[in-house]
């Protein structure tokens, strides 16, 4: 089974918190971590613009991802929101059967 992160950046730690919370108890991740105070730079509307956002970084299964950028897309503020995947590629076999077990349903 293959394993990833999901990274997501949102406009303050409250909706971080919020997709976070949302992505674990709908088991479209096993664990989402929240860090904020980030400052993003990024070409908008023809302009380089620059905010302070907040990250997620979910845990889950390789065949998750679509969901969750439907999931997150669905509850986020930003009408383009990042949400990119990073394979995981090696790690604790025992947390990767967990983040397996957990986006299930099933330990």
């Amino acid at each position: 089974m293959e394993h990833c992160l999901i990274y997501v950046t949102a406009s303050s730690r409250t909706e971080a918190e919020s997709l976070a919370r949302r992505l674990v108890e709908e088991r479209l991740a096993a664990c989402a971590n929240v860090i904020e105070r980030i400052t993003s730079y990024y070409w908008w509307e023809g302009e380089v613009q620059s905010g302070e956002e907040a990250v997620v970084i979910a845990k889950t299964r390789r065949d998750m991802v679509e969901d969750v950028v439907a999931a997150v897309k669905r509850m986020h503020s930003y009408s383009c929101p990042c949400v990119v995947a990073l394979p995981i590629v090696a790690g604790n076999p025992d947390f990767l059967n967990w983040i397996a077990a957990e986006t299930t349903g099933k330990l």
